[in-house]
């Protein structure tokens, strides 16, 4: 069993929903009644938010366990357990297309570069592809980078994120799960960095035009040298 099925209990804890990132999806997804598809949804809560706004939402994700637990919660919506970069996991037309929380850093590059082109002819003409990452520019210049510790529960657990041996080919992450004295998981997983140029770069190869590049789902003006996260839009012309 993986590190995410056995986190999906906690996840909302840890990540709750956010309103702000889905007010900033919501501008880019047209009028009710489109298509919008979540590579990489989770336990689906912003498909969910889509799905009471009146949009027909697909989710995908590799894990089961959060595929599942998307299901219960959301049974208007369709949602897959598949690989966001494997053939045929992005199916349909949609308006607007995203993948928030990391996700892509999980793919290596050749597989991104798969991805992206399936991501282009998925959208309709005129759509919108949302991206949200760690910002890879500013964490190469590092050696290791600890994520501040998240304390949930009532206090009774403790999640832990670290990216340790940091390098531009590639990252370990590694996660940890405590609670009270006991560890209930602790792995680790590789990375892979793209940094903002190279984003736009592949993006542009793959047809898309750079639409805005933020900080966060406020957006922020981005730094490649201080900021912490990075949130790129691109449509297809």
């Amino acid at each position: 069993m993986s590190f995410y099925s056995v986190f999906a209990p906690c996840y909302e804890l840890v990540f709750p929903f956010r309103e702000e990132v889905y007010t900033f999806l919501r501008e880019y997804a047209g009028p009710p009644g489109g298509a919008v598809i979540d590579a990489g949804c989770g336990p689906g809560h912003y498909c969910g938010r889509f799905i009471r706004d009146g949009f027909r939402v697909s989710g995908i994700d590799l894990d089961r366990k959060m595929i599942e637990t998307a299901a219960a919660a959301y049974p208007q919506a369709v949602f897959r357990c598949v690989d966001i970069a494997g053939t045929g996991s992005l199916q349909g037309r949609a308006q607007l297309i995203y993948s928030i929380g990391n996700v892509l850093s999980h793919l290596p590059f050749e597989r991104l570069t798969y991805f992206l082109g399936r991501v282009y002819a998925a959208l309709e003409t005129g759509g919108s592809w949302v991206l949200q990452v760690v910002n890879w520019d500013y964490l190469l210049t590092l050696q290791e980078y600890t994520f501040p510790i998240k304390i949930i529960a009532e206090g009774s657990a403790a999640f832990y994120r670290r990216y340790c041996r940091i390098s531009s080919e590639r990252t370990v992450f590694d996660v940890q799960l405590t609670v009270g004295q006991k560890t209930v998981f602790n792995e680790q997983y590789l990375l892979y960095p793209v940094t903002a140029d190279v984003f736009i770069r592949l993006h542009e190869d793959a047809g898309f035009f750079p639409e805005g590049v933020y900080a966060d789902f406020n957006k922020s003006v981005f730094s490649k040298d201080r900021d912490s996260g990075l949130v790129m839009v691109f449509t297809k012309p």
